[in-house]
């Protein structure tokens, strides 16, 4: 089909378009997708393009709208982003094996194909661009630690959509090389769900050739190891509980692949209740991840907000006895003549956005309601924490996010992640109070012992 050069002299918010162009070196078809930003045109828009890295034109993230917008989105002042690759192979003979290509000739062909491409993207620039002789669009480039990865699984939930789980080979700085298995959605494909270390089954291991096994005594999710860093805070109430015979009892909002769950089971002693919207992830969850449903971890199908909304009605009403498997909204409590009945010590949230068009953020706008705030209070114990991953889209959002919280908890405790992008909010019912040395609190010992005690001592108070 003929396309009108003119479609692309005006920049139109969210638009579209994707086409075939004989490659200008080799002839082949390759596939050029053209995507406006959502936001209104600035006065001086900019324009940039990206070459698809050779064999990841199946990827999500190059061959699909929410992967381009992702894209465009990591640049804010990018008013129209460009791709170019190679054809995308169908679903059905989707290679299931990428191996990064690095070479000089690679490099060489991708700077003469820049140079090759430049008429075309003059031609699909703005009109006000085009007709600057001394325009030139510039090349974003795109990098991330994967050196190789092998497909282990495709699948269709029924609330998140299309996902995938993956192995990956990623650069180290270490001297031995690291291996991960990794969730993501086609929904949001830039981001990854989960992050979990596996190791090969012999001492030489290539993926795709080797059996790997779980890792499931470390986190690698950046935010993961600042989520659980934040038990130092309650330290010494935790250490009692354990001493007194009552495990501690984590709430976990947002399960996927169950990484923080299995690693609050099995290194540190907690029961864990899990609340997962999608009863796929939760299958994909323990047929690919480890996750093991048992008496020490339950989980359930829901709505994480709707649970804790249910739970603070429900105490708020008086009504606090035991609550069997069947209630509110199917979460799972235990009692076991625990003197903190059925509240939890620590609520811990891992929830994203899921709009692709507010860019990666977390939590959902719906998690800064004052009233769930309140009623994720009166689901926890005296003692107890609340813990959420935050990714904030803006720095207004963040400030909105802070507010929140201390109207309604008593203590507001922030972690960078260190990332860049990730910060771990704690907010506290009651304030923080330690009556036992480091050396008597065995929990504390443990805790430093499974994860990087930095976390622990970047702890600030807000």
């Amino acid at each position: 089909m003929a396309m009108d050069r003119t479609t692309f002299e005006t920049l139109i918010p969210s638009r579209f378009i994707t086409f075939t162009f004989p490659n200008p070196i080799s002839g082949q078809l390759i596939r050029v997708a053209v995507l406006d930003s959502p936001a209104p045109a600035a006065d001086s828009p900019r324009v940039a393009a990206m070459l698809v890295p050779r064999h990841r034109e199946h990827d999500w993230i190059f061959s699909t709208l929410a992967g381009h917008l992702q894209l465009l989105l990591a640049s804010p002042s990018i008013s129209r982003l460009i791709l170019a690759g190679g054809l995308p192979a169908g679903d059905q003979c989707s290679p299931v094996i990428y191996t990064r290509s690095v070479s000089a000739d690679m490099e060489s062909y991708l700077v003469k194909l820049q140079g090759e491409l430049m008429p075309l993207l003059l031609a699909l620039s703005p009109k006000s661009f085009a007709e600057n002789v001394t325009f030139e669009v510039p090349f974003l480039s795109y990098d991330d630690n994967v050196i190789r990865s092998v497909l282990v699984e495709k699948c269709v939930g029924s609330c998140v959509g299309e996902m995938l789980v993956e192995d990956v080979e990623i650069e180290s700085t270490e001297s031995k090389r690291e291996f991960r298995r990794r969730l993501r959605f086609k929904r949001m494909p830039n981001l990854i769900q989960t992050d979990v270390s596996i190791v090969p089954v012999v001492a030489s291991g290539i993926l795709g050739e080797v059996e790997f096994r779980l890792d499931l005594g470390v986190l690698v999710h950046p935010y993961l190891a600042p989520m659980v860093a934040s038990l130092c805070l309650i330290s010494s109430f935790l250490e009692e509980r354990i001493r007194t015979g009552f495990p501690p009892k984590a709430l976990c909002i947002g399960v996927g692949g169950g990484a923080l769950l299995s690693f609050l089971r099995t290194q540190l002693g907690f029961k864990v209740f899990g609340v997962e919207a999608d009863a796929n992830v939760l299958s994909v969850a323990e047929r690919c991840f480890g996750l093991e449903v048992c008496e020490t971890i339950r989980v359930v199908v829901g709505d994480g907000i709707d649970v804790i909304e249910k739970i603070g009605r429900r105490f708020m009403e008086g009504n606090s006895g035991s609550f069997d498997v069947h209630e509110v909204g199917n979460p799972c409590f235990m009692n076991d003549n625990d003197p903190c009945g059925t509240k939890f010590d620590v609520i811990m949230v891992d929830l994203d956005s899921s709009d692709v068009n507010n860019g990666v953020s977390a939590p959902p706008l719906d998690f800064v309601r004052k009233s769930v705030l309140l009623s994720a209070r009166l689901a926890l114990c005296k003692f107890g924490i609340f813990v959420i991953n935050v990714i904030p889209p803006n720095r207004s959002f963040y400030e909105t996010l802070i507010l929140e919280f201390q109207e309604v908890f008593h203590e507001l405790y922030e972690i960078d992640a260190g990332n860049g992008e990730n910060y771990v909010l704690i907010a506290t019912v009651s304030p923080i109070e330690s009556s036992l040395n480091v050396g008597e609190n065995a929990f504390l010992m443990k805790l430093k012992q499974s994860i990087s005690g930095a976390y622990m001592d970047s702890i600030r108070k807000i």
